[in-house]
């Protein structure tokens, strides 16, 4: 494989960028031609942020998996194209090549047929991290069916608002996975959320850990029998569905700032180009190197950059079952070692967690394979930053701080490893093709006057490829989140600052919505969640900073109920109930780090919460609370401020 867009200096990123913005048609479509098309395009760009409505490559027909799959098997078809290494160090780790992964893919595309599944059907998949998740993500794109893959730590209510939205008919499962020390029983959740359920016509469920579960004749199928089917007459291949360049590839749903999850699709053409381009560019990636992205495949970084990014680049893929501190702090550095790992992309809670073992870990690991370092999901502080310079590159590998989210499909802002400038704790410069603007409150554009520092809400101005196009069977709540707040612009929900370079630093998110290990979760989600719980009258939720996570969930509740008290009259039975009951409706994911109750909340007399003066306590700032005169109760306020945790 040779990448003819990747970006080898500082000036030819100037050029490229310049380029993008003034002819996005030309620049975008020269990209695109290095891939594998049934039928070229028509246009290459067509759109208004006004409805909003947004088509790359139109009339353009093509298959994702034939970019990530049948276009290397004659030059790459022998190299790995995913190394799998289990949760336990001492099971053996798997390794399937191009033609193998193309092997699995069809065989399991054509189970899925065999089960019923059609083109534009939604494929709901709740696994570990195991290959069968991402051959089952590639072989519903290989039909044309639409998958929507859901996290293994959301709970089964989570599951089934998630197959209501979609009305998904089809889930592929496994019996449990392994994760760290805990084993997660993934078919009983998916049977509980299953309860009242209409739509779901078949359940595919993958062995992994032997759990003892419920198959319901009718409805559960298994993996291994399904599959034998098909390998014992001989099958090995499937012609690829022919796809639009608009037709949806998948649904991932997303918290916002509203109680129910959106379900953002992506689009096949746009998102294959751009991961594509960004994944050889931010990483610079050369052929032949170990990628490893600690992400999970039920978040979109695994989507981008450990299946279809790496992937479409012919590249070999690192899938990791396990968590980064079991069985010990030195797992990453095992596996690097063990794999001889070029390239590291992992989160800023996963390095604040790790340095908080100290270095003992890190003695007798080689790490000299290493060439690109990479942090993602938050904005990584500068004291983590220093340490995974010095600790973990040795002070030789560039750091990528990549920013972007799951509407974006790929890496917006980040510096290009090697090529431009790094600047700890600064995101720095935007990919070519992404016209970023700060604005205030009213949508005015915000202009630097000389070396100034300027700060805003981001937003964007034109679209690149792989902007999301919708929400799933919700297209105006698309328009009222992203779009409606700016005229003709995309909203992010994130403020930033930007310095005289140009370069972007991400202060945080600017709407309701926290940052919690990299997570997005909603507050008003979280507060629905709470206010189930019986004798919760209501709450708040807010986000203060948190050493390892970024940011921690306070949460302060009004409650009246005989359980109250325990017998030490500290309200922890209390508590303990209502984590349970954000873990069942949610899932852990969710959970408060600290609950104060309270006899009543801020509010304005129209009866708004005043979530700015909860944060300023929940922080700390209890002195500079600003204006309380406006509210219903001022009082409410020093009672607060006083059983503050």
């Amino acid at each position: 494989m040779s990448y003819p867009y990747q970006i080898k200096s500082f000036e030819a990123y100037q050029e490229a960028y310049k380029k993008s913005i003034s002819d996005p048609e030309s620049f975008w479509g020269e990209i695109a031609s290095h891939f594998t098309w049934r039928k070229k395009w028509d246009t290459v760009l067509e759109w208004n942020f006004k409805e909003p409505k947004v088509e790359w490559f139109k009339g353009g027909k093509l298959n994702i998996t034939e970019n990530c799959l049948d276009r290397h098997l004659e030059t790459r078809g022998n190299h790995p194209a995913i190394i799998w290494e289990p949760n336990a160090a001492d099971e053996s780790h798997r390794i399937l090549t191009y033609k193998k992964l193309h092997e699995k893919v069809c065989q399991f595309a054509h189970v899925l047929i065999n089960n019923g599944v059609q083109k534009g059907d939604r494929v709901c998949i709740y696994m570990g991290m195991i290959p069968e998740l991402a051959i089952s993500v590639l072989a519903c794109a290989r039909i044309g069916a639409i998958h929507s893959v859901v996290f293994g730590g959301f709970s089964a209510q989570s599951i089934a608002d998630r197959l209501e939205d979609a009305q998904a008919t089809f889930i592929v499962t496994c019996d449990g996975a392994y994760r760290g020390a805990k084993d997660i029983p993934l078919k009983s959740v998916i049977d509980d959320a299953l309860i009242g359920n209409k739509t779901v016509k078949r359940v595919i469920v993958a062995t992994r850990t032997r759990t003892p579960v419920s198959m319901i004749k009718g409805r559960d199928v298994w993996w291994e029998d399904e599959m034998k089917q098909v390998e014992e007459k001989g099958i090995t291949f499937i012609e690829a569905a022919e796809m639009d360049a608009e037709d949806p590839l998948f649904i991932l749903y997303t918290s916002g700032s509203t109680g129910k999850p959106k379900g953002v699709v992506h689009s096949v053409a746009g998102y294959m180009v751009y991961t594509n381009y960004t994944f050889v560019n931010v990483f610079q990636y050369q052929p032949g190197q170990v990628h490893f992205c600690t992400a999970d495949i039920g978040w979109i970084t695994g989507h981008s950059y450990i299946v279809y990014g790496p992937l479409s680049a012919g590249a070999t893929s690192l899938l990791f079952e396990g968590v980064p501190t079991w069985p010990d702090a030195g797992r990453f550095w095992d596996i690097i070692d063990k794999y001889c790992v070029n390239i590291l992309y992992t989160a800023p809670t996963a390095i604040r967690s790790l340095m908080g073992f100290g270095l003992g870990p890190l003695q007798g690991k080689d790490l000299s394979s290493l060439k690109v370092l990479g942090t993602v999901g938050e904005p990584i502080n500068e004291e983590a930053w220093h340490w995974y310079d010095e600790h973990v590159g040795k002070k030789k590998c560039p750091i990528v701080d990549t920013w972007w989210q799951t509407e974006t499909g790929g890496c917006l802002i980040s510096n290009l490893a090697g090529i431009t400038p790094a600047k700890p704790g600064w995101a720095t410069l935007p990919m070519p093709g992404l016209e970023m603007v700060l604005v205030d409150e009213n949508g005015k554009e915000i202009i630097q006057q000389g070396d100034e520092i300027i700060s805003g809400n981001l937003c964007i101005k034109s679209p690149w490829p792989s902007i999301l196009r919708t929400t799933y069977g919700d297209h105006e709540r698309c328009r009222t989140n992203y779009f409606a707040t700016y005229e003709n612009m995309y909203f992010t929900g994130d403020g930033a600052m930007k310095n005289k370079d140009g370069f972007f630093r991400i202060t945080g998110r600017v709407d309701d919505v926290l940052n919690v290990s990299g997570h997005r979760i909603g507050t008003a989600e979280v507060e629905n969640a709470i206010n189930m719980h019986a004798g919760v009258v209501e709450s708040a939720v807010v986000g203060y900073p948190h050493d390892i996570k970024g940011q921690g969930i306070y949460a302060y509740i009004i409650y009246q109920g005989s359980h109250a008290q325990d017998t030490h009259g500290t309200g922890d039975l209390v508590r303990k109930d209502i984590l349970q009951t954000v873990t069942r409706i949610i899932g852990a994911i969710a959970k408060p780090d600290k609950i104060q109750f309270v006899s009543g909340l801020p509010k304005t007399r129209s009866g708004k919460i005043m979530r700015r003066i909860l944060r300023k306590i929940a922080e700390g700032e209890t002195e500079n609370l600003g204006d309380t005169s406006t509210l219903l109760d001022p009082g409410v306020v020093d009672e607060i401020k006083k059983g503050r945790l």
